[in-house]
C-alpha cells in the first residue's frame, strides 16, 4: 500500500467516524452542533487513536531483551496501573496487575521498562480483563523465545459497566494467570502472593 492509498483511508476512516459520533449524539437526544459539542466528534476520534492503538502492529512496543549473564532463575516481580475499554459495553476498565516471570539461566531477560509498555499496548483494545492476562503473557513469552520457566499475572479491575449501569454495584474483579513453574508449584505461587500483598 502506498502512502497516498494510506492517507486517503485514514481521511475516510476519520470522516466515518466522526460522522458516526454525530449520529450517536443525536439519538441520544443531543444536537451536535450546539457550542458545547461541535468539537466533541473531532475529540472523540482523536482519543480513539490514542486509546485504541493496539490495534495498530506500528505501535506494538519493541520489547529489548538481554542475556542472562548472571544466570539468575530467580523470581522477577513487577508492578504498575492499566487501563482498557470492556468490549461488551465500551466502558473503561481500570486497575493494578501484578506481574512475575522466572528466567532461564541459559534465556533472556526483560528489560525493566517492557512489561509496562506491554500491558498498555495490550490494553489499548476492546478487551475482557481475562483475555488481557493472556495477550500479555503470550507477547512477552514470545519475546524471551518461549524460554522463561513460568509466568504469573495478577489483574484488579473497576468496571464501569457494572458501577455506571445494570445493577450499578462496586465493579471489581481480580483474573489471576499462571504458566510453567508457576502453575506446577505451589511455594512460587505463595511467594508471588505474598508479594503482591506487599505491593497493597
Amino acid at each position: 500500500m502506498d502512502a497516498i492509498t494510506s492517507n486517503t483511508q485514514d481521511t475516510q476512516r476519520e470522516i466515518e467516524i466522526k460522522q458516526a459520533i454525530s449520529t450517536i449524539l443525536k439519538h441520544i437526544g443531543e444536537d451536535p452542533t450546539r457550542e458545547g459539542l461541535q468539537n466533541t466528534p473531532d475529540r472523540i476520534y482523536r482519543m480513539f487513536e490514542e486509546i485504541f492503538r493496539g490495534y495498530k502492529p506500528e505501535k506494538k512496543p519493541r520489547i529489548t531483551t538481554f542475556s542472562n549473564r548472571v544466570h539468575s532463575e530467580e523470581m522477577v516481580f513487577d508492578s504498575g496501573e492499566y487501563y482498557s475499554m470492556c468490549e461488551h459495553h465500551m466502558l473503561p476498565f481500570f486497575g493494578r496487575y501484578y506481574f512475575a516471570y522466572i528466567p532461564s539461566a541459559e534465556g533472556r531477560i526483560l528489560g525493566i521498562s517492557k512489561v509496562a509498555r506491554v500491558v498498555g499496548y495490550c490494553a489499548a483494545r476492546l478487551q475482557l480483563q481475562e483475555r488481557l492476562c493472556r495477550d500479555i503473557i503470550d507477547m512477552i513469552s514470545e519475546a524471551l523465545g518461549g524460554t522463561a520457566h513460568g509466568f504469573a499475572i495478577l489483574m484488579r479491575g473497576k468496571h464501569m459497566c457494572k458501577s455506571m449501569r445494570g445493577v450499578r454495584n462496586k465493579g471489581e474483579m481480580s483474573t489471576v494467570y499462571f504458566t510453567g513453574d508457576f502453575r506446577k508449584k505451589t511455594q512460587l505461587r505463595n511467594e508471588f502472593y505474598n508479594l503482591v500483598k506487599l505491593q497493597g
